[in-house]
């Protein structure tokens, strides 16, 4: 029997899921086995769980679920450099030349396991079947509008938290964004027609921030982009690969510009073909805004799990995208998990096990 087991998330800040109740019913009643983690930060109870017919088992013991188990989860495991003999469900970071994800297809070839990534689950036209994009985008405006808000203070932005809803969310930006008693900030967003860039959207049109949408029409020239220094926010919605133009070269803060913020919701800083040149690592809940350039400034935001911001929404709307997948776990050789587990093995060729 195919059997899934909902891992508990062992990093801060990180409260989604990507298996709601429901669908854990509907998997049982497919013929799947469902183990889930009790979890003291997941936004769903445990006891949903349970009552939808899945085994509870204690926190973080996925390392000793049975061999067969398939362990699922959405973000990072522990680095502590175990090898990984399971089959694992989760975004991996691995495949774009970043040094962890190096690390961490060693810790698989190393175990025998094999990674199924989230980000590389797609249909035959190879389109990804899910993606908490929509949230990342419009979590990362708002974090992005926090970051301006805190600069017409005089300040850099301070620490940003879960909410319980996107109303709270926008309630409060709302009241920040009066108070400055300024005109609203404009905004220009690549990728302005996927998910992401939709979020973003829909967040600066409830906040009243004037848009300039593009995509790959505006952009397909390769560049360079002087109409991104003349808005005062930035937002970076696509996701970056070979051939991906620079948007914002290394010497923009030092150059005339109205720009104060680069949103990188995408958030690859250290991918090869990372777009966005002025900084080099990620940010965080406690931290949210990088500080590039002093006078004027600029900072960019850059938080790689910013739908986590809004747990409930984005995990109900991932939840419900992926479960049409997860009901076909049966047979791992074709479709979606066919595609991902060749996707892995190409990735490992030339992985060392050491």
């Amino acid at each position: 029997m195919t059997h899934l087991w909902v891992r508990a998330e062992q990093r801060t800040n990180e409260d989604r899921v990507g298996l709601t109740p429901e669908g854990t019913a509907k998997l049982i009643a497919a013929g799947i086995k469902v183990t889930v983690e009790d979890s003291q930060t997941r936004c769903i109870p445990t006891d949903r769980y349970a009552q939808a017919g899945a085994t509870i088992a204690p926190e973080n013991t996925w390392p000793s679920a049975p061999d067969d188990a398939i362990i699922f989860g959405l973000k990072e495991l522990p680095e502590d450099g175990t090898p990984l003999p399971h089959k694992h469900i989760m975004f991996g970071h691995a495949y774009k030349g970043q040094p962890a994800g190096q690390i961490l297809l060693q810790r698989f070839k190393a175990g025998g396991g094999t990674l199924y990534d989230l980000e590389y689950l797609v249909d035959e036209q190879g389109k990804r079947v899910a993606a908490f994009g929509y949230w990342a985008g419009y979590a990362g405006a708002a974090v992005a509008l926090k970051c301006w808000i805190a600069q017409q203070r005089g300040q850099i932005a301070g620490p940003v938290q879960a909410y319980p809803s996107s109303n709270h969310l926008l309630a409060e930006l709302q009241s920040d964004l009066v108070a400055t008693g300024t005109q609203r900030p404009t905004a220009l967003i690549i990728g302005a027609l996927g998910r992401v860039g939709t979020g973003a959207a829909d967040l600066c049109t409830v906040m009243g921030v004037p848009t300039t949408k593009w995509d790959m029409a505006e952009t397909k020239h390769g560049g360079p982009f002087p109409e991104i220094a003349q808005h005062d926010l930035f937002f970076n919605c696509i996701l970056a690969r070979p051939g991906t133009p620079v948007f914002v070269p290394a010497d923009a803060p030092h150059k005339p510009r109205k720009l104060t913020v680069i949103g990188d919701i995408a958030c690859d800083p250290d991918s090869d073909f990372s777009p966005i040149k002025v900084y080099d690592r990620t940010t965080t809940w406690d931290a949210p805004a990088l500080r590039v350039h002093d006078s004027p400034p600029l900072d960019v935001t850059a938080i790689d799990n910013l739908p986590s911001m809004l747990p409930v929404e984005s995990s109900e709307d991932y939840a419900d995208q992926l479960l049409p997948s997860l009901l076909t776990l049966t047979d791992l050789t074709t479709d979606v998990w066919g595609r991902a587990k060749a996707t892995f093995d190409q990735a490992t060729q030339s992985v060392s096990s050491d």
